[in-house]
């Protein structure tokens, strides 16, 4: 990334010498790794997935030589049936990244371009601590982003963002709820708050953890024409990669969203990510098993934490946020690397810098940690 003061590298479009690529978290390759910074399931996928995969490679029906149905239709349906909607109220694209970004381009650009000189256009309003990807999607589609600061306790102000919603003309809201990366969750009637809030803009909320505990807002598509949910298979289905995100709205914003797809790329999900996935969604006994198991070792990482002097943050997460109050931040992820256990640390914004993101591992991977810890801090 070059700096403000220097040129940018030859035929780089302005466009990308301004961006701020969002940095994914580190993926090592380490002997003894205890992998915790990037909220991957700690457990395998479904069986019936690995299998439903490894059928759709034999190619009994048409293998990987033929191109996978474009709209995904089988897929679709079941994780409709999943959430009592029809198919047509819900898209799948390539990981939640890429229906996150397709619904910014979507919904969240309303420059002027006939304007002169052009308006910069409505501002999208964000809290301040969340998700870092919004905002490089801000960066890459020109749309102005307000972010709305988190109030003492790291929550999300849902007042102060609905006060500003209904005070002037915005883009749209958008939130992880939980939010991440402090695991905090909002009830339904919150999200509501926000809908009324913003009627004529697309309020977007993103459940990538939901399953560990949050309220899901997919029951209020029906009730809202202007709520969109994401949903990813990367955490609760254990299949991070894999790569399949999801999208819930009333039809008016799935057909948006389609228009974007079918503009940019038509297959983005492939036969083994359809089969695999529709396998994850139909086996809900597994799901209910493993999403339980991690919920129950976030209890015991949490009281174990607390044991050794941190504040940690209430989760309904894959993932705690915890400080020591006497022990910097970056230098515990530091002390936790060099014994192989990863964690992330963000050093930006500053309000966080002292917080870590710890990933709920199994109960062998937390004992790990939390034995390093003591370690560290005697």
């Amino acid at each position: 990334m070059p700096a403000a003061d220097t040129a940018a590298p030859p035929f780089w479009s302005p466009v990308v010498a301004g961006l701020q690529p969002y940095v994914p978290g580190e993926q090592p390759r380490m002997a003894g790794l205890v992998k915790l910074n990037t909220n991957e399931n700690p457990y395998p996928p479904s069986p019936r997935a690995i299998a439903a995969i490894e059928a759709a490679a034999r190619g009994a029906h048409g293998g990987l030589q033929l191109y996978p149905d474009p709209q995904a239709q089988a897929l679709r349906e079941a994780i409709a049936a999943r959430h009592a909607l029809s198919a047509p109220q819900v898209f799948v694209g390539n990981g939640s990244d890429e229906v996150l970004a397709h619904a910014f381009f979507a919904f969240f650009q309303h420059a002027s371009p006939q304007a002169s000189p052009p308006a910069a256009g409505e501002p999208l309003l964000m809290p301040d601590v969340t998700y870092s990807f919004y905002r490089v999607y801000c960066g890459l589609y020109g749309i102005a982003a307000q972010p709305q600061p988190l109030d003492a306790r790291l929550r999300i102000d849902v007042e102060a963002l609905a006060a500003r919603a209904a005070a002037a003309p915005c883009a749209g809201i958008v939130l992880a709820n939980p939010n991440a990366p402090t695991g905090i969750g909002l009830p339904l009637a919150a999200i509501e708050r926000l809908l009324a809030a913003c009627p004529h803009r697309v309020v977007l909320v993103d459940e990538a953890y939901v399953d560990f505990g949050g309220e899901s807002a997919v029951g209020l598509v029906a009730k809202y024409p202007n709520l969109l949910v994401v949903h990813t298979l990367s955490k609760s289905r254990s299949l991070a990669g894999l790569r399949v995100g999801v999208a819930f709205g009333q039809r008016h914003l799935v057909e948006a969203l389609e228009r974007v797809k079918d503009s940019f790329n038509s297959y983005p999900l492939d036969r083994l990510a359809q089969a695999g996935a529709q396998a994850a969604y139909q086996d809900e006994a597994y799901f209910a098993q493993t999403r339980r198991a991690v919920m129950d070792s976030r209890e015991g990482l949490t009281l174990g934490l607390e044991d050794l002097g941190f504040e940690v943050l209430p989760s309904q997460a894959n993932f705690v946020f915890a400080r020591h109050p006497a022990r910097d931040a970056a230098q515990l992820a530091a002390a936790l690397r060099e014994r192989a256990v990863l964690v992330r640390h963000f050093a930006r914004p500053e309000r966080i810098a002292q917080y870590l993101r710890i990933s709920v591992g199994t109960p062998a991977q937390c004992d790990t940690l939390l034995r390093a810890l003591a370690e560290i801090l005697a």
